[in-house]
């Protein structure tokens, strides 16, 4: 049996916390912008800790596992 859950969850975290897809923290001038598509060193490392910090609650914390097979 194959153990999909990490795999999805990372995948959809990555995705969902691209600085400038959904939102950007910090924007340029504010604090929070919404789909401006546009990303700075302090937003990437921003969003960098923030994944970090939900994929070790929902991998090692809640232990989420999708099992296929």
């Amino acid at each position: 049996m194959a153990d999909w859950g990490p795999v999805l969850i990372a995948v959809l975290l990555f995705v969902l916390l691209s600085p400038g897809l959904l939102f950007q923290i910090p924007a340029k001038g504010r604090v929070v912008e919404f789909g401006n598509m546009q990303t700075s060193g302090a937003s990437i490392l921003v969003h960098a800790i923030i994944y970090f910090g939900v994929i070790t609650i929902l991998l090692i914390a809640i232990g989420v596992h999708i099992y296929t097979g």
